[in-house]
């Protein structure tokens, strides 16, 4: 190869190679900008819904919370009310599904939850919120018994557009309604809320 060909081929790579820093140094930085947001939303939203946890055990309603708060809390005081600080070593941006779950053994409600999930959308990460819950079973020919369960999109939307005022609207909504269904012991007072106002919903069964 002549000197003038080893050149011409030089400078392509040149130019491309920089291209190729530029671009390894813009993604790392969204990437790294992103982290940093999931990591503080994670910390509010863990706490928000160990709030509600809380709220919800003082009149003896079990719920279950993921991640469970033995996994992210130290408490400094009388468990579950008192003062607590985080656990050293726990990575709120390596949390991907929060959620806090039913385990009322009446009325069907075993499995009603709250979630908040990080989901991939036109290669941008978004998080989503939705309630879940069982409408009852249904016999299939080829796989018998299975749970039919829907799920409402309450809130969508990329990590770096997220309005947590709205979040937390919506989530004290659904909150007020959850908790009220519980002092009447009427889970239909929630399921028709749900309906009525988030009408975005999915049905699968499991």
């Amino acid at each position: 190869m002549s000197p003038k060909a080893k050149a011409r081929g030089k400078d392509w790579f040149d130019s491309l190679d920089k291209e190729l820093e530029k671009r390894t140094q813009e993604i790392a930085q969204d990437m790294g900008e992103q982290a940093t947001k999931k990591s503080e939303l994670n910390a509010i939203l863990i706490e928000d819904l160990f709030k509600v946890w809380k709220r919800f055990h003082r009149i003896n309603v079990t719920f279950t919370l993921e991640p469970s708060y033995n996994t992210f809390a130290v408490f400094d005081d009388t468990f579950p009310y008192g003062d607590w600080h985080w656990r050293p070593g726990f990575n709120t941006m390596a949390v991907n599904e929060i959620q806090i779950i039913d385990r009322t053994q009446n009325q069907g409600r075993v499995g009603d939850a709250l979630k908040l999930t990080y989901v991939t959308m036109d290669e941008k990460p978004h998080l989503k919120m939705s309630f879940e819950y069982c409408e009852g079973e249904h016999y299939y020919k080829y796989s018998g018994w299975k749970r039919i369960w829907s799920q409402h999109t309450l809130y969508e939307e990329e990590i770096d557009k997220i309005n947590v005022d709205q979040i937390h609207s919506i989530m004290g909504d659904i909150v007020r309604v959850w908790y009220e269904s519980h002092l009447k012991r009427n889970r239909d007072s929630l399921l028709q809320h749900l309906k009525k106002k988030y009408e975005h919903i999915e049905t699968f069964s499991q």
